[in-house]
């Protein structure tokens, strides 16, 4: 996965691993590297997601002060 992907290019990819295996696209060897690189933008994305929500509390919380 690249170092520089963001939140909307690593769901943009997850639609379009989905799309292939609904599809029938990918062999069973295609379909292994598909899962693991879907594996490794879900944890991105949900990473990603993680710290967005912290970082918005923290502001939140700062203005209420």
């Amino acid at each position: 996965m690249k170092k520089d992907i963001t939140y909307e290019g690593a769901v943009r990819k997850l639609e379009e691993i989905v799309s292939k295996i609904e599809n029938d696209e990918l062999d069973i060897d295609m379909m292994v590297n598909e899962l693991k690189e879907a594996k490794e933008l879900i944890k991105f994305c949900k990473d990603k997601l993680t710290k967005t929500d912290e970082e918005i509390k923290k502001i939140l919380e700062s203005d209420e002060k």
